[in-house]
């Protein structure tokens, strides 16, 4: 079955010709330009800020112009991840999509559903001419998977709404009145490169097949994580005259290393050892995560090497660097408060580059985090930066516009009661209610499963129950 046949039509149509035009964070060009020219279309108003937000404006249908003004807020760029083995290139080409039983999933890519379904969402409300609405200004930020740069640099004052609906929640039950804040630690490291050891051999060790996902929501998983699994295999092998000569692991900022690459100068007598440290680890993740795999493979002799003692140093900080949940709330039972996943690791010329990102519900909490992180790197003499900060989102649990979507999923799902909740991942909520003071913000949106990974899929069943439950919220906003 296509895509394109699945119901809500409207939806599924809109998200097509949306993942048809490449969108990588940074990369906006494209998706704006086919923004600019969506709104021109339907003669709409519309207005692109200096850092490249679209902003579309519909007025109310009859009926509605007493209703307060809805943003309703998704953004363009999506998180770009592929399996090793296949063949993709993010800048030129289209999403291919495929239907797989109740999920619409990517062949070998993310699929592009976050945020790609909410912003879908949107298209379709504004080219509709049927779905009653009040006055709808609809927001599409740009970069917020790698800085949420459109919302920080949101123009001032250009959006007159006081009700935010963000599509970005990720499962259909859930309400979200609260998100975690953000920071980036990056060290960088210098060192000389020296001849190997003598007797040394070179190999490639490959530590992929893990599940990898979303490293706020799913950082209370346990999934395995590929630069911890690869700094395991190397660590404390003084013994075996161990050197790197390379390390590629990981990939993005905010997702959890899926795979990682090495390449090292070891004795031979290392192996045994080895296949003895690959049994344990894979032991340890045979329910998580199934699919790992770890090898290591004879490859052309290296000529230089980093040294053994600078070997010890960068092995003895990462695996002292703290990944994972770091703390857990005492407010919301169950809720992460504070973690981090180092999610890149670079050997290459002479540098050794981590890349981590911290997330807490607690500002204080955020910066304890980031320091944790830091100290070893500090430690071993990285030069250390604190970067991309941006706020959390404190729930409201008086909000009227949750009154209203409480009330109205009970109404429509048998009396269910919805999750309401803060989620322990970056939403933009925290910085669009510091540009727009006063905003009466909810977070929702669709089912969607393994984000940020190539096992990315959103539920059919699911949209269509979301896209039902948001005409019905347009059309029941409260009045001025």
């Amino acid at each position: 079955m296509n895509v394109r046949d699945l119901e809500p039509k409207a939806v599924w149509n809109h998200f097509s010709d949306l993942n048809e035009v490449p969108r990588p964070s940074k990369k906006e060009e494209l998706v704006i330009a086919f923004m600019q020219d969506f709104g021109a279309k339907l003669g709409l108003e519309t207005y692109t800020d200096a850092v490249g937000n679209v902003i579309i404006t519909k007025p109310a249908t009859i009926g509605m112009e007493d209703r307060q003004t809805v943003i309703m807020q998704s953004h363009l760029d999506m998180v770009h991840q592929k399996n090793s083995d296949t063949d993709f290139d993010f800048d030129t080409q289209g999403i291919e999509m495929y239907v797989d039983g109740d999920w619409v999933r990517a062949n070998g890519t993310t699929l592009g559903a976050d945020n790609g379904m909410g912003v879908a969402a949107i298209l379709a409300v504004l080219s509709s001419t049927d779905i009653t609405h009040p006055t709808i200004e609809a927001l599409f930020t740009i970069d917020e998977e790698t800085g949420m740069t459109g919302a920080m640099e949101l123009e001032k004052g250009v959006l007159k709404g006081t009700i935010l609906l963000n599509l970005d929640t990720e499962d259909d039950d859930e309400f979200s009145i609260g998100c975690a804040g953000g920071i980036d630690t990056n060290t960088t490291y210098k060192y000389a490169q020296e001849a190997i050891v003598a007797g040394s051999q070179t190999y490639n060790i490959i530590v992929n097949g893990l599940n990898g996902g979303h490293s706020g929501v799913q950082i209370n998983e346990e999934l395995g994580n590929a630069n911890k699994i690869m700094n395991r295999l190397m660590y404390g092998c003084e013994e075996y005259n161990l050197q790197i000569v390379s390390i590629n692991g990981g990939s993005l900022r905010n997702a959890i290393p899926r795979e990682s690459f090495a390449t090292v100068t070891v004795s031979p007598t290392y192996l045994e050892e080895f296949e003895k440290r690959v049994k344990d680890i894979k032991g340890e993740y045979v329910i998580q995560d199934a699919g790992l795999s770890i090898q290591i493979e004879a490859t052309s002799q290296a000529s230089s090497a980093m040294s053994l003692s600078e070997t010890k140093k960068v092995t003895t900080a990462t695996y002292a660097c703290h990944n994972g949940v770091f703390r857990y709330s005492r407010a919301i039972e169950g809720l992460v408060e504070t973690s981090s996943s180092l999610a890149r690791i670079i050997v290459k010329d002479g540098e050794f580059i981590t890349q981590s990102l911290q997330r807490s519900s607690v500002e204080s909490g955020k910066y304890d985090v980031a320091y944790t992180v830091a100290a070893p790197f500090h430690l071993m003499g990285c030069e250390v930066q604190h970067k991309g900060d941006y706020p959390g989102w404190s729930p409201n649990p008086t909000s009227p516009i949750l009154d209203v979507l409480v009330a109205k999923y009970k109404e429509l799902f048998n009396n269910e009661e919805p999750k309401v909740m803060a989620i322990h991942a970056g939403l933009e909520c925290g910085l669009l209610g510091e540009r727009i003071p006063g905003l009466d913000m909810i977070s929702f949106g669709p089912t969607i499963k393994g984000a940020h990974s190539p096992d990315e899929r959103c539920g059919i069943k699911s949209t269509a129950k979301f896209w039902m439950f948001l005409k019905e919220i347009l059309a029941n906003v409260p009045k001025i």
